[in-house]
């Protein structure tokens, strides 16, 4: 892995599917993302961009190459320990944004942080809602909670665990406008204030022109492309 990159990315394979209906979603791709940086990930529908955000996270293993993130090969875990490190070291941000609905917002961030065993999960998920604007909301259902603020109940609890690494897939793709900008301004301030490395999917190009990098994913390769963060 090369030095200040948190992600290190090196001739990952990965093909969906068995004999005649195999289909190759990732073909060589090199990746390197470096350390407290963003990078935005473009391209057409069906190109391989949220295959490979879940190859960064550790949910989809390639065929064939290496993943490192935060120092550790990702490729080389069994699946025991990839889960745990994954816990720790990558938060990751869905489109849908995969909340517990029998669970407060309070108990959804508060989740991850029980899993890893830390005593004090109930603070530090309050800590973080408060950190997004919902501390009034902590003891809501999913289900009484606008799109927003679900998506900063989730935001909240893949920040909870003070990941190295945060990963977004169209983060705000089931969002309004305006509600959609507020989302962003919160994960670039997240990022910013915590020195993460940010990774966002996005059909967006404006929104994928506030980050430092930008890639764009065709046909399962990756090409770079420059940002208007990067040209200033």
């Amino acid at each position: 892995m090369t030095h200040g990159n948190t992600i290190d990315v090196r001739d990952v394979h990965l093909t969906l599917g068995r004999g005649p209906v195999a289909v190759p979603i990732l073909k060589g791709v090199d990746l390197a993302v470096r350390e407290g940086t963003s990078l935005g990930i473009v391209g057409p529908s069906g190109s391989g961009k949220s295959t490979l955000l879940m190859v960064l996270g550790g949910l989809e293993r390639p065929d064939s190459g290496t993943v490192h993130v935060a120092g550790q090969e990702l490729t080389a875990m069994s699946e025991d320990r990839l889960t745990a490190f994954r816990g720790g070291a990558i938060g990751i941000i869905f489109q849908s944004f995969h909340l517990i609905p029998t669970m407060t917002a309070l108990e959804n961030v508060a989740v991850p942080l029980e899993l890893a065993g830390l005593r004090d999960a109930g603070d530090i998920a309050l800590h973080e809602l408060d950190a997004v604007g919902l501390k009034p909301r902590a003891h809501h259902y999913p289900s009484q909670l606008s799109g927003g603020e679900q998506q900063r109940v989730a935001i909240a609890r893949a920040l909870a665990p003070k990941p190295a690494v945060m990963l977004a897939d169209e983060p705000t793709g089931n969002l309004d406008e305006a509600t959609g900008r507020d989302i962003i301004d919160l994960m670039f301030g997240a990022q910013a204030t915590r020195r993460q490395t940010l990774v966002l999917v996005t059909h967006d190009r404006r929104l994928a022109e506030r980050c430092d990098d930008l890639v764009r994913v065709r046909d399962g390769q990756v090409f770079a492309e420059e940002t208007m963060a990067a040209a200033r």
